[in-house]
């Protein structure tokens, strides 16, 4: 059954202590010192509990500490390391041993095997519809580092970014070319494909999809679409309602990339493929998205964290969903997981223009948060409208003056208010209105409070950090989750160390070497009146540490 690890004990022989100089011993045993500090607030917080229904009740003892594992996973994603230079450091640095725990030179390091078939049964396990043990980790180590230095979280700040996933830009061609090879490989052993039909499709596959769309003319790949369309037609119903993964992956590119009426197959113009469609058959869950020229297929990470005025700082949340998610999307979330980690409760929130919507605004109301925004999303209006005793005033910027209103009721009950422009009649709806009322709401708050959100761009590039070009070395969206948590878990420890360390006082000023001064002085004036008591040729005064201490 499921056992956690015992704590590690020191070996009077193996431990590296007993071989460090005096020096040496005294920088390895601060306990202000990373390693010491990541062994204390991030090792052992990690609760192994979580990770039991990884294993089975009556044979599922995992082979290696499992606290070890995750914290070699945290370590790997803060510098950013190879799998090979991770082991390296984990067998022979000893700083890197003691943040994991590991004292004695002879504890032995989790071998690669156990490490990636950890990983793997994460991945299974959310996969299977369950949520992802990483995701609980961070949620319970966070917790406990809030409550300990009493994180507040009333004023939270969250951005996001778009990070591709580790995959080639595929045409549309080598898109279903690439699916039906995948498909092909696991499903040609059973037999239900017709000899005619297996020599079609290996006809096809005898090459590359990038060779073929480097080698034909634009004709000549539509025409080559349009036989792989019909191609897959024929396979989809042969195959049925198969549930491989295979099967239902090339089920799904079908259909966004093709349409069929009277049985006969279309490839779909460009313009009716959405976003959210397949962008490679290696990664099924990343998405298209072009933002402001910014083109990815991958995903879009929030980051939540407290921004309180005083006190230390920490990411309480962040989530991956597919590149295609908006904004707006995250502000929901993001507030109900900061209150679960953060002590209080959210009271002000701060964020760019992406996260505006009607139903945010609603939220922050019913809960009583006040929604600080830099903009809303798109231009300034021509038109100021605001609403007093039941009457909308429209005052118009152009001509500096008050417009002539006049409500009306649509057929389907909507109350709309009319104004006549040069250019005919102008309607406005209760949304412009909520609009001008919120662009006049921000030009009005103070450049202090608006300021407070800038800093969480600075967590988004640590976030980053090791993908500045903003494609990460992962695939799919559990992993990617997997890796943002590690990572945040990391920042969020760096900003302990600093707040631990950030108030000691130097030695300088300390109260030993005021001591010392203080000795100092007496047994200079000693020394100083000793030299006109006794009549000794060429006296001089000897310096001692206490006199150079004296002189600096």
């Amino acid at each position: 059954m499921f056992k956690k690890s015992k704590k590690p004990q020191l070996n009077l022989f193996s431990s590296p202590t007993v071989l460090f100089s005096q020096r040496n011993l005294k920088i390895y045993e601060n306990q202000d010192a990373w390693h010491n500090r990541f062994r204390e607030q991030v090792t052992n917080r990690i609760d192994e509990n979580l990770f039991k229904p990884l294993y089975c009740s009556n044979n599922g003892t995992p082979n290696a500490s499992l606290k070890v594992l995750v914290a070699m996973m945290i370590l790997k994603e803060a510098e950013g390391l190879s799998d090979e230079k991770l082991f390296e450091n984990c067998r022979f640095n000893l700083l890197t041993r003691s943040a994991l725990g590991l004292f004695n030179v002879d504890d032995p390091v989790p071998s690669e095997s156990t490490y990636y078939l950890f990983r793997k049964r994460i991945v299974e396990y959310a996969k299977e519809g369950h949520e992802n043990l990483l995701e609980v980790v961070f949620s319970q180590v966070t917790g406990e580092q809030c409550l300990e230095f009493e994180v507040s979280g009333k004023r939270i700040r969250m951005d996001s970014k778009l990070m591709s996933s580790n995959l080639a830009w595929l045409s549309r061609y080598e898109l279903v070319h690439e699916t039906l090879r995948l498909f092909y490989k696991e499903g040609k052993e059973n037999g239900k494909i017709e000899a005619a039909t297996v020599a079609k499709i290996a006809e096809i596959l005898k090459m590359e999809g990038n060779k073929i769309v480097y080698r034909s003319t634009n004709e000549e790949v539509k025409t080559k679409l349009q036989e792989l369309g019909e191609l897959i037609y024929e396979i989809l119903a042969i195959f049925g309602e198969s549930q491989t993964e295979s099967y239902q992956l090339l089920k799904r590119v079908f259909e966004e990339q093709f349409e069929v009426e009277n049985k006969v197959v279309k490839a779909r113009e460009k313009e009716k493929i959405s976003a959210k469609s397949v962008q490679s058959p290696h990664d099924p869950d990343s998405t298209y998205r072009d933002k402001d020229g910014d083109k990815h297929k991958g995903y879009s990470i929030n980051v939540t964290e407290s921004c309180d005025d005083e006190g230390l700082n920490l990411i309480g949340e962040v989530e991956v969903r597919n590149a295609s998610t908006s904004d707006v999307d995250f502000l929901v979330k993001g507030i109900t997981k900061a209150e679960e980690i953060f002590t209080n409760k959210v009271e002000a929130v701060h964020a760019d223009g992406a996260y505006h919507s009607p139903d945010n605004q609603e939220f922050c109301e019913e809960n009583k948060i006040d929604l600080h925004l830099h903009a809303i999303q798109g231009g300034k209006g021509r038109y100021c409208l605001e609403i007093k005793e039941g009457l909308l005033r429209v005052y118009d910027t152009v001509t500096a003056q008050e417009v002539e209103t006049k409500e009306i009721k649509t057929k389907k009950g909507e109350i709309r208010w009319r104004i006549r422009t040069e250019k005919g009649l102008r309607y406005f709806t209760q949304k412009e209105i909520n609009n001008s009322e919120l662009r006049k709401k921000i030009a009005e708050t103070p450049k202090e409070i608006l300021q407070k959100r800038n800093n969480v761009e600075a967590t988004i590039f640590q976030l980053g950090y090791h993908y500045p070009n903003a494609k990460s070395r992962y695939r799919g969206q559990i992993k990617h989750q997997m890796w943002a948590n590690l990572r945040c878990l990391w920042v969020n420890f760096v900003r302990i160390l600093k707040f631990i360390t950030k108030g000691s006082e130097k030695p300088s000023k300390s109260a030993d070497n005021l001591l010392i001064s203080s000795f100092a002085r007496f047994i200079w004036a000693y020394q100083f009146i000793l030299a006109f008591v006794i009549p000794i040729k060429d006296w001089e005064v000897p310096k001692t540490q206490f006199s150079r201490t004296l002189e600096n």
